[in-house]
């Protein structure tokens, strides 16, 4: 394919203001379409200088707002403003947006080639438990809206293209799943898993589990603490790690101040790798998960996962063959991880066949190749 110049428009990114799996999604994207010889444009948040970081070109802007929506929208104009600076003679051939915050922008700019994509809904996100909520409702409206005018759509599952089409009356025809990737080696560390676990106070053969992500309801935290009480009554000597920051970590201390549960909040890269070597088990107790990024993480590590039967979870998770399936509640949690800490030579080779099945679908370069076919596919 010819070189193209691509422009990006995400609220966050690796090398800023970075929230969740969103930033790691995005840039990536955009790193390996530099990668494959196109121009590419990252507009995002920041307060920093403008930089080029593995060929791609960064420009920062300083929202403002009085919520969440306002903010968005400040940035979002922000955004449009610094575009405009580098939409010269050279124009840009494709502008692709990720989730509801640059959606305003997207309407500033919806006479070029314009691609939404969605990550997450905010539905998904909350369910029923915010839907009388005016931000709720704001945001909401904001992803009909990008889905409306974008000219073309992507899904990082196909879960989640149904829903994005259920919701929001996207044409099947409009919408192509794009799914995430990884990059293997970031994730995989030759480490003592005894003296990681020792560091924590946990004794070098004792079952270590580890939930990573943020402490909110959609993410399901509160149900691996339930189920945590049933395990230890089958394994007294399990441990658990939880790292994350969210609205739910003080009710979860709360409920978990009688389980050998250690809250460590926020982790830096670095630690997370450790600790995901050291695990024994990842698990994933998601309510709703799009994509999840972390599924993939586990897997180039060659850890075990025990799963939500959900969303992108079900969708690329083989039951048996790489991973742990189980419902959305804390009995069938903890059935799964006690099935793997009885099994520890099962739980290593469904952790090794997740790996080869990162290696067979999860790559970068032949996900953004793909990406680059919706680019054609996108006509103003």
């Amino acid at each position: 394919m010819e070189s193209l110049k691509i422009a990006f428009f995400c609220w966050e990114s690796m090398y800023a203001e970075r929230v969740g799996g969103l930033a790691s999604a995005a840039t990536h994207l955009a790193e390996t379409l530099a990668n494959q010889d196109h121009e590419v444009h990252f507009f995002t948040r920041g307060n920093i200088p403008d930089q080029t970081i593995k060929d791609v070109h960064y420009h920062y802007c300083q929202p403002s707002g009085n919520n969440i929506v306002e903010y968005c929208d400040s940035m979002s104009i922000s955004m449009v403003d610094q575009f405009r600076r580098f939409d010269t003679s050279h124009r840009f051939d494709f502008l692709h947006f990720h989730d509801w915050h640059p959606v305003q922008a997207l309407h500033h700019l919806q006479d070029r080639n314009t691609i939404l994509s969605f990550h997450s809904t905010e539905y998904g996100r909350f369910g029923n438990q915010f839907g009388d909520w005016w931000e709720f409702k704001e945001i909401s409206g904001k992803e009909w809206y990008g889905g409306l005018i974008a000219k073309r759509v992507t899904a990082v599952s196909a879960t989640l293209k149904k829903e994005v089409m259920q919701l929001y009356n996207v044409p099947d025809e409009k919408c192509d799943v794009v799914p995430n990737g990884v990059v293997p080696r970031e994730f995989r560390a030759a480490i003592n898993p005894g003296e990681v676990k020792k560091s924590y106070g946990i004794h070098p053969y004792a079952p270590l589990i580890l939930f990573i992500g943020r402490l909110v309801y959609q993410k399901g935290p509160d149900l691996l603490i339930e189920a945590i009480r049933k395990v230890c009554q089958h394994r007294w000597d399990a441990q658990v790690v939880v790292a994350g920051e969210g609205g739910m970590r003080q009710f979860l201390e709360e409920r978990a101040k009688d389980l050998p549960v250690n809250f460590v909040g926020y982790i830096p890269d670095s630690e997370y790798i450790r600790l995901l070597n050291a695990a024994d088990i990842v698990v994933i107790p998601s309510r709703n998960e799009p994509f999840g990024l972390v599924l993939l993480e586990a897997w180039s590590a060659e850890k075990c996962v025990v799963a939500s039967n959900v969303g992108g979870l079900s969708e690329n998770i083989d039951a048996f063959e790489n991973g742990v399936k189980v419902d959305v509640d804390p009995e069938s949690l903890a059935w799964g991880i006690n099935m793997m800490i009885d099994e520890p030579e099962t739980a290593g080779a469904l952790g090794k066949r997740g790996r080869i099945k990162v290696d067979r679908l999860f790559l970068w370069d032949p996900i953004v190749r793909g990406l680059t076919d919706t680019y054609t596919r996108t006509v103003a």
